[in-house]
């Protein structure tokens, strides 16, 4: 129906308000965090024990680590997968930065694979041919809450004794065959920040089934000591060590909301699929998909412009900034998240982290370098797409995913207004 895009004048789809911001905040959550506050304990205290102990419980593992980051958790896997100077971790060529430079942290080096298009997820099929004998472990990436397939992940790790660190800050109750994420490799980071399924404003958490794993992670954690805070310290570094401990606060809001993960989970994946009905007949749009045994968490609903049918494959981020600068002026609340692919990113290209060519220059290091134009996967995907969270989350229902889904249809269906606009 030809309607006039509101960036050009016309009446907005949505009416502000509709969508309601995340995450909601209930009386459990103002319980906790007061009573953290009025306790006395600011640091590493109770509610950082209870929620480690509650998280590893919610997600199926032996032992679950509370930082102040997801990135500190990341990290602490990389250290912890025993990976050291020069030494190689394969990774996506797609995904947010630190899922690369947690490699760099530990004075090792990012080696990057192209990714799959209909997952957007790393391609299984091409870690094998990206292997050398530098390689230590491989960084899978649960990318926008949808599952690597881990079958063939670990059938390409474990004969060759590589680690499996698996990246779920965006994963969290995501599934693999009936299993969640973080259960599959030999230690995983989960991610708190505002953004995040599981929100505690910020922190995250470094899970692992392995005591010596745990102990390698504990180390890096608190300054490289081997007696963790709950212990009788002697406050001496035994190795490298960050202080990546979360605090008590973070860990009381955290505890809160995780009494209804399961409930966002639950009305995220009800709204992901009202969204996918009202736009399967909508023109030029890829729909993000959920592949058999795979359980979507819905973090991100991620759409994928087909530039070549909209004669835009030339100048296709150009014209997606178009697109969703008029997605915005409808009030979708869409945005792009990542719009370079890692290989290209200055930290690559130049090969310099730490100065004078570190850690590439390192005695101990192969030579890698990183042309873009060996993932045109990711590049395309980088080029086409935006993203949204805030529609799907509570306490945002189905009326919300409707609403966004006329908004979206309308700048799709009125498309060749865009054309010369500014």
């Amino acid at each position: 129906m030809l309607q006039k895009l509101a960036l050009l004048g016309g009446d907005p789809a949505i009416r502000p308000g509709t969508i309601k911001p995340w995450p909601p905040i209930g009386d459990i959550d103002r319980r906790m965090v007061l009573a953290s506050l009025e306790g006395g304990s600011h640091s590493f205290g109770p509610n950082c024990q209870a929620f480690q102990d509650e998280f590893a419980a919610w997600n199926g593992n032996r032992v679950a680590i509370t930082t102040n980051s997801g990135t500190a958790a990341l990290h602490m896997a990389v250290a912890a997968a025993g990976v050291g100077a020069g030494d190689e971790v394969i990774v996506p060529a797609y995904t947010w930065s630190s899922s690369a430079t947690c490699v760099l942290h530990h004075n090792a080096i990012p080696v990057f694979v192209d990714i799959d298009w209909e997952t957007m997820n790393i391609d299984p099929g091409l870690i094998e041919a990206a292997l050398t004998d530098r390689t230590r472990a491989i960084v899978v990436v649960h990318l926008h809450g949808l599952a690597v397939d881990m079958d063939r992940v670990l059938a390409v790790a474990r004969p060759r004794g590589l680690k499996v660190i698996e990246d779920c800050c965006q994963g969290h109750g995501a599934t693999f065959r009936g299993r969640k994420v973080g259960t599959f490799g030999d230690c995983a980071a989960f991610s708190f920040n505002q953004n995040k399924c599981l929100c505690a404003g910020e922190g995250g958490m470094f899970v692992t089934d392995d005591e010596q794993i745990a102990a390698t992670a504990r180390s890096l954690w608190s300054f490289g000591e081997t007696r963790t805070p709950l212990q009788d310290r002697d406050y001496h570094a035994y190795a490298l060590g960050w202080m990546y401990r979360n605090n008590d606060l973070s860990a009381a809001f955290g505890r809160a909301q995780l009494t209804r993960m399961d409930a966002y989970l639950a009305a995220q994946r009800a709204n992901a699929a009202r969204l996918t009905e009202r736009l399967a007949d909508v023109p030029h749009l890829i729909l993000p998909v959920e592949p058999d045994g795979h359980g979507h968490n819905w973090y991100n609903y991620t759409l994928r412009f087909d530039m070549e049918a909209l004669g835009h494959a030339h100048d296709a981020a150009a014209f997606r900034d178009r697109i969703v600068k008029a997605l915005q002026a409808e009030g979708v609340e869409t945005s792009v998240w990542q719009q370079f692919i890692l290989p290209a990113m200055t930290v690559f290209q130049a090969r310099n982290a730490y100065g004078k060519g570190c850690p590439w220059s390192c005695p101990h290091a192969g030579d890698v370098t990183y042309r873009p134009e060996d993932f045109p996967v990711a590049a395309r995907h980088a080029d086409g797409h935006t993203g949204m969270t805030t529609p799907l989350r509570a306490p945002n229902g189905p009326a919300a995913a409707e609403a966004t889904a006329d908004g979206i249809r309308k700048v799709m269906e009125n498309i060749d207004q865009l054309l010369g606009a500014n």
